[in-house]
């Protein structure tokens, strides 16, 4: 699986398997997201709830298997480097936000599935799940920004051999 991981990727850019699949994955999860969003209008809130618990769970997978890593080798232990300012700025921008994002959505998921104390429920879902969706889309579109840095604007990317 590493070897597959560490491929040449196939988006045509300096990015591994890895990164490519990981931005991929990416997109479906802010689509899935926008699908929810979308059915809550509907008021299908049943399968609103299927679907933002599924993008989350999706969203929890990827972040903790492919992004932890990566920011921690090459941010904030330098493997590589040095690179240039924006490559540590920009990547730890979304790692902030994505890291808000993940931890106030799956909040927002487990309260929505009647998953947390009584004290930590509350009832105005409709401004708790757009503050959630809105940093998730934030978080998506850093992370494209980030994709772009890393790998087609930094002489040596950082990729794992």
């Amino acid at each position: 699986m590493t070897e597959l991981l560490h491929s040449p990727g196939f988006l045509g850019t300096n990015a591994n398997f890895a990164a490519d699949m990981t931005l991929v994955l990416a997109v479906i999860v802010a689509a899935l997201f926008t699908t929810g969003l979308v059915l809550a209008r509907m008021e299908k809130f049943q399968a609103h709830r299927w679907v933002q618990t599924s993008a989350a769970a999706i969203n929890l997978i990827l972040v903790l298997w492919l992004m932890v890593l990566p920011y921690r080798d090459f941010v904030a232990r330098d493997v590589g480097g040095p690179r240039p300012n924006y490559f540590y700025i920009i990547t730890t921008l979304h790692a902030t936000i994505g890291s808000a994002a993940l931890l106030f959505g799956v909040f927002v998921v487990l309260r929505g599935n009647k998953l947390v104390p009584k004290f930590l429920q509350f009832n105005n879902y409709k401004g708790f799940m757009r503050l959630a969706y809105t940093l998730y889309m934030l978080a998506t579109l850093i992370g494209i920004w980030v994709y772009a840095t890393w790998f087609t604007r930094i002489p040596i990317p950082p990729v794992y051999q």
